[in-house]
């Protein structure tokens, strides 16, 4: 689990420093006029609130820090990459989730490595949309398993033998 996230971010970072300022923050309208840029703040936000709060073992994934120079400046989204990749691998342990549902919080129990689970998944799929960003903007060659699950990867290859 952690060797799949570490590896994911690995190819995700290979991906950003190869794209151009100008497409990391331009809006795409094939992404609701969303920018590469903010998928990868919302990707790297979810992952930071997670380790954050691993100590204090409650997590709100609603109530994560936003910061927009993710979204704005690679170099800096590269190093908060960097930091989850060195501070992801912890040992499991309960965590608290909160959320909000319809004006309410609410609280429910986790553990660490579901959560981590969980920001592989999400990662993978805001990888496929910053994918079809990235082919809306340029013709920047994309290894074939970015924002493609690893069981699908795992399926496509059973089918093919």
């Amino acid at each position: 689990m952690f060797k799949s996230s570490i590896t994911t971010i690995e190819q995700f970072k290979y991906i950003l420093q190869q794209l151009p300022k100008e497409q990391y923050t331009a809006p795409c309208s094939v992404l609701s006029d969303a920018t590469i840029g903010q998928h990868t703040r919302h990707i790297i936000e979810l992952y930071l609130c997670l380790i954050n709060g691993y100590e204090c073992a409650t997590v709100s994934y609603d109530k994560r820090e936003r910061d927009q120079r993710i979204e704005t400046d690679i170099a800096f989204a590269i190093a908060q990459l960097e930091f989850i990749q060195a501070n992801l691998e912890k040992p499991n342990k309960t965590i608290q989730m909160g959320y909000e549902l319809n004006g309410e919080e609410n609280q429910l129990v986790s553990n660490y490595y579901r959560e981590v689970m969980y920001n592989l998944e999400h990662a993978i799929h805001h990888h496929a949309l910053i994918k079809i960003g990235i082919e809306h903007f340029s013709n920047l060659e994309l290894p074939e398993s970015f924002g493609v699950a690893p069981s699908t990867i795992a399926y496509r290859k059973a089918c093919v033998q």
